[in-house]
């Protein structure tokens, strides 16, 4: 399908957001930019909450898709997480299905899974397919969402990819983050292959680079379209020299979460 010309960017004022501001435009996309807090540098950015439904409404009219990246993106007090990330989700998709919009990209996460063992060296590559093992009650927060987004599938015909990030930063900044890491050019190539591919229904994909370390299957992410261009083996010699391997039964050896399943960090609100 053609390239969506608008799309609604929420959480434009996070770290993903921040980055994806600059690099889907360049995939051919406008963006209407909205998060709780200012955007730097764009001040026609729509300041609202994921709690004002009559914003969300208005914020979505006349897009042609959303990526959906706001939320709480750490752990949290369960009643924060779910005013954010699932009653928040809800009052997206309830504006979603009012203005006829078709398509979300959602931001899920590696933590739907955290508690899933990476595979050891010769073993099969963990597939979309396992199933939730979440780790935190902000990686509970993803598992509802994307079955969020299959029933708005099933029931209403709005289309979604739920994309499963790994750890999106300009460059990895730990060991484990080798085997999860998607570069910011190749977040922007998964989204926009996210948001062009036909018939997706509600399709769940992992989103990491062409890591030489990957611990997950990235097949179906290739099937939408996806091309990753990145590999984080380029940071590994650095990183294993500083840092060490992680020990043996650490959670950071063990699990895809890594410490997310011991002692993840916790969430700050912003300043006002």
């Amino acid at each position: 399908m053609p390239a969506p010309r608008t799309l609604l960017l929420t959480g434009a004022a996070g770290g993903v957001g921040t980055l994806m501001r600059d690099l889907l435009p360049a995939h051919g996309h406008a963006l209407r930019l909205l998060d709780a807090v200012p955007v730097p540098g764009a001040p026609d950015a729509i300041l609202a909450d994921l709690s004002d439904r009559a914003a969300l409404r208005e914020a979505v009219r006349g897009v042609d898709a959303v990526v959906h990246l706001a939320g709480i993106s750490q752990e949290a007090d369960f009643d924060a997480i779910v005013a954010a990330n699932v009653t928040g989700l809800h009052h997206l998709y309830e504006a979603v299905r009012e203005e006829g919009v078709r398509r979300v990209v959602f931001a899920s996460s590696n933590h739907a899974v955290g508690f899933t063992r990476r595979p050891a060296d010769g073993e099969p590559l963990v597939p979309v397919t396992t199933p939730h093992r979440p780790d935190t009650f902000y990686g509970l927060s993803k598992c509802f969402g994307e079955d969020l987004a299959q029933l708005y599938w099933d029931r209403h015909g709005i289309e979604t990819v739920s994309v499963r990030i790994g750890s999106c930063f300009p460059e990895p900044t730990s060991v484990r983050m080798l085997s999860l890491w998607l570069s910011p050019a190749d977040c922007a190539r998964l989204l926009h292959a996210a948001l062009t591919a036909e018939g997706v229904g509600h399709t769940v994909v992992h989103g990491s680079s062409a890591n030489t370390r990957a611990w997950w299957d990235l097949s179906d992410a290739l099937a939408l379209g996806y091309a990753p261009r990145d590999d984080s083996e380029a940071y590994a010699r650095k990183l294993i020299a500083e840092q060490g391997l992680p020990p043996e039964g650490s959670p950071d050896d063990l699990y895809l979460g890594g410490g997310f399943t011991a002692d993840a960090p916790r969430w700050s609100p912003p300043a006002p």
